[in-house]
Formats: C-alpha cells, structure tokens, sequence
C-alpha cells in the first residue's frame, strides 16, 4: 500500500505510475471537506493558476520534459493531449475537462482508493514497504505543513504565486481584437465527439490564429501603465517580505521595474500584424482559450495581485476589453516550499526518512508539468519501495532526471523553485554551435536515454488500463 497525501497533479500522477506497477494506492484529498482560497471545484488535478503547460516543442526544455513524460506513461500528459485547445506552440487545456478526466480515470482505476479527508500529519510515515508521498502543494495545510518541517529539520520557503483573470469571450470586442498566433504559429486541434469541427471561439473575429489580441498605441499603452501603477493592491495577509516566483511575476510588479518592461514581457508585439492598419502595434494583450468550447479566455501573462474592483476598472482600459463580463478575477497565493537540496534524494525521497516521499510544488519545482514529473518519478519509486526494490533516478541527461538532480543538489543556502531548462542538462560533448542545433542533440541524447531507462522499469499492470480510451471519459 502506498498513501498519497494530496490530489493535484504530482499526486495523481503518483498514484497512477504506482498503481501502473500493481500496488494498490490510497489518495487522500481534503477538498471538498476542506476548500481552499484558491481551488474552485473538489476534481483531482484542478489547474488554479493558468490552462496552459507552456511550449511543446523540443526546441524547449519543457516540451522536452513532456516528450518523456509521454515515453514514461504519463496519464496527465495523455489528458492533456485529449483536452488541448489551440495555443499555438503551446500545450494549453480546457481545465474543467482536464480535471474531470484525470478524476473520472484514477476514481475507477481498480487499485486506487480516493479519501476525501485532510491528513494532519505523517503519522503513517516510518515504513518503507508502505511508502507515503507528500504532494500537497502551495496550499500545504498549517497541521501538515508544521509536520513537514518537522520532518527536514528546515524552515519552510515560500513565495507568492498570482492568478490571471478569465473573461467571458462573447464580451470581448470583435472590432477591435484580431486573432493570430505570433509568426503564424497555430495548433490543429481534433474536435471530440461532442463538438463541431472547426468550431474554434465563440467570439465572431476574423482570420487564424489561436489567440485573441488585443492592440495597443502608445498612447493607449501608457494611459494602461499609469493606471495599473497607480492600482490598489489587495490585502495579502501574513506578509513580512513579498517574495515572487520570477517566472509568473504579477502584472503590476513588473510594470513597476520600468515603463517598457510589460512591452517587452507579456505585451511585447513581436510577430503580430494588426489587421485594421497593417502593421504591428505598439503593445498586445493576448487572451488565451480557456475551453474547449470557447466561451472563456484568459489573459496570457496578466497574473495580479490588485483589488478585483481595481482589476475590471484597469483591464477594461485595454482595447477590446471596454465591456468585458469577468468569469473570474486575478488572485494571489501563498505558495510554500521546502528547501529540496537539504531535505531530497534525486529519487524524491527525503534524506531524513526514506519511506517518504515529495512530489509537486511541496518539493521545490515550479510549473504544472515540472510538479506532474515529479509525481511520476515519486509514483515510480515508491512502487519500488512497496515491492521491495531500490528505487532509482532517471539518467540525469534526461529532462526529467536533470530536474530531479537540481532539486536534490542545488546550492540549499539561496534554494529557489525552477523550471526546467535546458541549463540544468548537462551539454552533449561536440555539440553544434548553433543553439537549435545544440538543443536538438541534447533532447535526441534525452530522448534515447529515457527510452533505456524506461527499458529497465518494470512492466505497468494491464488492469489499471482499462480506461485507456480517454477520450470516451469526455463525451
């Protein structure tokens, strides 16, 4: 028996991998007896922050990672890819299907047990032939997260994460925002039994693409600017020193480091042409489907922290958004962590007790598909331990042995979350020069390797395959 605690991504992954391998697997998720600031529904793998698991491409470093998770059985990357909806080179999902397939598949997977309850402590820890997994995420309860601490002997980390708000698409102004992907980058995406083919967004906007964008003049960009600075901020309560993950920093945070910071992150307009004047604007809001069917659409890198009264007055400022009907405002999240290099094994396993493992932002990963990974492997080994066996790491060439290894070997005494990228892998000896040459031969030499590794894994159990035909789960 395996004990899960926590029913995110890192978990249900988890208690896939495990229950894959034949051992019986119980997932505790305390939702919906114990809600939380910022999850909106009691599903298993419920996306908080954003719909989307970034490039899927192996010219990047995560569209690596995903590569192999695919090679390594990954029931999340398997949903993902029933559930995508267009996002250029991206991997983006309709988050309610999404959850709801994760949660329909492990729900009737024979081996796995779901308990909605809060587990305290880890009291059930202390046996390694019955293995638990902690991957209960940012949102860590006070009871557990003080047992955690405990348990490494560290202060817990932490940092705030933010939410970008969706909008209602039929309110979004079809004479003023155009659609396209940057460079003409589109996803084809197979309709489900259930949809129209070609049914692309319920917003009646003219050309291809996968994005909404919103186009600025300066003029335009500037009376935003000054209002988003200008903006009140919520209240974030227990508060010493705010401290943000720097790959999903809050619009208004960014905005404060220069006036042209934004037209060079989130709102650069590189690779769009607007179609009214011919020629690109000076600054974009992109929105991104957040369904399949088209109905809602998020603001791509528009994570905020400001009062929800400040967040309709401000983002109402951007063209096209004048009239814009809400589904739901930006928020901001404490995110807590422990300091992986002092406390992990690259095998997950903690260094002060074995029979515990972390997976998921817990254990100092950042991102849906880093936090996925690290479930997997953590599922992997934890079968191992139950049926008696060493678990092991993936190859460190690998994407996600590279991430495995950065967590458990980093410098612990300025321990930040990271991404995966192509840094963490080490180089291939007589690589090309060019960079795209260079990555190209680092993911071939990952991609080899993980299929070795996986060569080495034992067999996953017919039975917990029977619902292998995903795309039923979604009619």
């Amino acid at each position: 028996m395996i004990h899960i605690i926590g029913g995110g991504l890192a978990g249900s992954e988890a208690a896939w991998q495990a229950s894959s391998r034949g051992v019986p697997v119980t997932l505790y998720e305390m939702r919906p007896d114990r809600p939380t600031p910022v999850h909106q529904t009691d599903q298993l793998a419920e996306l908080v922050c954003s719909n989307s698991f970034r490039a899927d491409k192996l010219e990047n470093a995560v569209g690596l990672l995903k590569a192999e998770m695919r090679r390594l059985g990954s029931l999340v990357m398997r949903i993902a890819d029933v559930t995508r909806v267009p996002a250029g080179g991206a991997l983006a999902v309709d988050r309610g299907r999404f959850s709801e397939a994760i949660t329909s598949t492990l729900r009737d997977a024979p081996l796995v047990t779901i308990e909605r309850t809060e587990v305290p402590d880890l009291s059930a820890a202390g046996n390694v032939r019955e293995p638990v997994i902690v991957a209960t995420g940012p949102l860590t309860s006070p009871s557990l997260s003080a047992a955690v601490a405990a348990l490494v002997g560290r202060e817990h980390l932490y940092f705030y994460d933010a939410i970008s708000p969706i909008v209602l698409a039929e309110s979004v102004d079809p004479a003023i925002v155009f659609r396209a992907s940057r460079w003409g980058r589109d996803t084809a995406v197979s309709a489900t039994d259930d949809e129209q083919p070609g049914v692309r967004c319920a917003v009646d906007t003219q050309g291809a693409g996968d994005y909404l964008n919103c186009p600025m003049t300066a003029v335009e960009y500037r009376r935003f600017y000054d209002a988003l600075v200008g903006a009140e901020l919520a209240t974030v309560h227990e508060i010493d020193r705010q401290r943000f993950f720097e790959g999903c920093l809050p619009i208004e945070v960014m905005a404060r480091r220069g006036e042209d910071t934004l037209r060079f992150g989130p709102m650069k307009p590189v690779g769009l042409t607007d179609p009214r004047t011919g020629r690109r604007p000076y600054a974009v809001v992109q929105l991104r489907q957040d369904t399949l069917a088209g109905d809602h659409f998020s603001l791509v890198g528009f994570q905020t922290q400001l009062k929800w009264g400040e967040q309709a007055r401000v983002l109402r400022l951007i063209p096209g958004l004048e009239r814009a009907e809400f589904v739901r405002f930006g928020m901001i999240h404490r995110n807590t962590y422990i300091n992986g290099p002092s406390a992990l094994h690259p095998t997950w396993q903690c260094r002060q007790d074995p029979s515990v493992l972390f997976a998921g932002q817990i254990s100092g990963v950042e991102g849906y598909v880093e936090s996925a990974a690290s479930g997997l492997v953590a599922g992997l080994n934890a079968a191992s331990l139950a049926q008696g066996e060493l678990p092991q790491a993936p190859p460190r060439e690998t994407a996600i042995g590279a991430l495995g290894h950065y967590v458990s070997h980093a410098n612990p005494s300025n321990y930040q979350p990271s991404n995966i990228a192509f840094g963490l892998i080490p180089v291939v000896q007589g690589a090309p020069r060019r960079r795209a040459d260079r990555r190209r031969a680092v993911a071939e030499r990952a991609l080899s390797r993980i299929d070795a590794w996986r060569a080495t894994l034992p067999e996953a159990s017919p039975a917990n395959h029977t619902h292998a035909n995903t795309r039923a789960l979604l009619s």
